[in-house]
């Protein structure tokens, strides 16, 4: 063919190289057409600028075949050549892997440094041994089966993320993974179930960055004997072992810090539930006792709405989880946590868990108590325990609490200290109140408050509290009965007394917590202690005493009203008629006087009469 180059070899050199041919290096662009030459079993093509395979069908004895570094896009042309057991096309355009299907002896299959994005129509190379794919374009791998008799892959260079079938093949025994974008172990853990494999790369992936990265793979492939091109040594696999157990401890406890973390949130779900349900039932008398004619109606109906407006919740949880939490109790009201130095308490019945026995270091930690779900009443009454079981405590928090008035600030007055204080506005109307806190900052001056919800407290606010419930403390005291006044001073002066003796004996200088609580306690004012704490039902009765005065006096006031309404109407009569009754009065007199002598006899007969 005149088109195409023909090559003609002298009888010396088929002699010499009688089954091989190197064309390398020879500026070719097409393949020559090699006549004679049927007996070839090596063909070397490399480093010319050939874009076709052609002109080597005739060659069926062809075992090995080098086309490396030239301009070739398509695999082509090799139908014919059923004995080659070598294919080395690296370095060349190919853009994906085909034609292969007649080349079942393949041995070696060479396509690196080309421009192939996915791994195709290889898995019927039952006899390839070794596959190189690295510096292509390959995202991920996969479509493996098939290729029983592999031993080495070679996939550096990619742009691989995850790897998939690996572990289907029998004799793989190296897999060249370096440069790629592998970042998890999940995305390669096919290999860990790969009995064969004993060499393998990572270096270059985001993963072999990570800190956890040898001893997660040294565990998981018990079977490697190299990892990045080093040799594993058995102290290497000891401390991945001892590497790997303390991970499985820390994911055990991991899971069991989950169940306590889910436990916990449906605890507290059930005492939020039981707590809406409680204040409902408070609404629902207070509003029967208003409207008797629908109390078993309107009852029923808030019961059916509060249930309704409280579905479970499922929340997002594995199917790990979610089976474990299947034998967690839910039916519980009440939860006490301690964290760090927070105790936390939810539901009333957490409340009892001041009578434990705590031990002296958890106790002596606690600086912060928080209250959720309770009663504040109910609260007060363990104010003394909380004071001896928790002498550092130092802040507290309620939420949930129904703080409704500013008298129920007056209960913590008894306690050893408080530096700050938190009012969550959910469940405490009290907060809206404008001057809640520097009602707060002026009964409870003896503690020098520090923050009141998170708000750092300035002098500018203790005066201004001072100025605003001053006149207050001292109403309270000038009210008070003598002999309740007489009580608290003898109070005061018993801490006093009590504090003189506790400071006495100790050396100048040295002033230790204890004393600074006690001066706090003496810090109080007197008129400061005329404002107690009453108890709701307390406060509920005085309020029920109020109402029937305030109905006396709207009463005795409608009274004086009507009164004075009839006088005013009669005075508005009598200016009317005055002018007529006047003329009337004045005529009469007239006439009777105007007879003297008649009128005087008149007179006397009168005054006689009278005797």
């Amino acid at each position: 063919m005149p088109s195409f180059p023909i090559l003609q070899r002298s009888s010396e050199e088929k002699i010499l190289y009688s089954d091989r041919l190197t064309l390398e290096r020879q500026k070719l662009t097409v393949c020559p057409v090699i006549d004679g030459e049927e007996h070839l079993r090596l063909l070397n093509f490399q480093h010319n600028f050939i874009t076709r395979i052609q002109n080597i069908s005739n060659l069926q004895r062809l075992i090995f075949l080098d086309l490396y570094d030239n301009q070739i896009e398509e695999i082509s042309g090799l139908s014919t050549l059923r004995s080659l057991r070598v294919l080395l096309l690296g370095k060349n355009r190919i853009k994906k892997i085909s034609n292969l299907e007649n080349l079942k002896s393949l041995d070696v299959l060479d396509l690196h440094g080309n421009q192939i994005t996915k791994i195709e129509n290889v898995n019927h190379l039952c006899d390839l041994r070794v596959l190189n794919l690295a510096r292509n374009l390959l995202s991920h791998v996969d479509n493996l089966n098939g290729l029983d008799s592999l031993t080495e892959l070679n996939l550096r260079h990619n742009q691989i993320t995850f790897v998939r079938d690996v572990d289907n093949l029998p004799c793989l025994q190296r897999v060249f993974l370096s440069f790629n974008n592998i970042s998890t172990f999940e995305s390669v853990c096919c290999l860990a179930d790969s009995t064969s494999l004993s060499d393998i790369t990572f270096d270059g992936n985001p993963i072999a960055q990570e800190s956890w990265y040898k001893h997660t793979i040294l565990q998981n492939m018990m079977q490697l004997r190299q990892l990045d091109m080093k040799r594993i040594t058995e102290e290497e696999r000891r401390m991945a072992s001892v590497v790997a157990k303390k991970e499985e401890e820390k994911k055990r406890e991991s899971h069991k810090q989950s169940l306590l973390k889910e436990k916990k949130r449906l605890i507290i779900n059930n005492v939020a539930r039981k707590w809406d349900l409680q204040q409902h039932r408070i609404t629902n008398i207070a509003t029967n006792q208003d409207g008797k004619d629908s109390d078993s109606q309107d009852h029923c109906q808030n019961d059916g709405s509060t249930i309704s407006a409280f579905p479970e919740e499922t929340g997002s949880l594995d199917s790990g989880l979610t089976s474990a939490l299947q034998g967690l109790s839910v039916t519980d009201t009440h939860l006490v946590e301690v964290d760090g130095d927070t105790l936390s308490l939810y539901g009333s019945g957490a409340l009892e868990c001041l009578d434990r026995n705590w031990s002296v270091q958890t106790a002596g930690m606690v600086t912060t108590v928080s209250f959720t779900f309770i009663e504040f009443d109910e609260i007060v009454q363990v104010l003394p325990k909380l004071k001896i079981k928790f002498p550092n405590s130092l802040h507290l928090k309620f939420k949930e609490t129904n703080l409704v008035m500013l008298q129920q600030f007056n209960a913590l007055a008894e306690l050893r200290r408080v530096d700050q204080l938190t009012v969550d506005p959910q469940g405490n109307p009290v907060v809206n109140f404008t001057l809640w806190k520097y009602y707060v900052l002026f009964r409870l001056s003896h503690f020098n408050m520090q923050k009141i919800n998170g708000t750092e407290v300035t002098q500018n606010d203790m005066i201004m509290a001072e100025r605003l419930f001053g006149i207050l403390a001292h109403v309270a005291s000038s009210e008070l009965p003598q002999y309740h006044l007489i009580s608290i001073l003898g109070d005061a002066r018993k801490k006093q007394f009590r504090y003189l003796l506790e400071t006495k004996g100790k050396k100048p200088g040295i002033v230790n917590e204890e004393n600074n609580d006690s001066k706090r306690l003496v810090g109080e004012s007197t008129n400061r202690a005329t404002l107690n704490y009453t108890t709701r039902d307390f406060y509920n009765e005085k309020l029920e005493e109020i109402k029937e005065k305030k109905k006396f006096c709207k009463m005795y006031i409608e009274d004086l009203v009507k009164e004075a309404t009839e006088i005013n109407m009669k005075n508005e009569a009598l200016q009317k008629l005055w002018p007529q009754m006047f003329i009337e009065l004045v005529r009469d007199a007239v006439m009777e006087i105007r007879n003297k002598n008649s009128y005087m006899k008149l007179c006397l007969q009168q005054i006689t009469d009278q005797k």
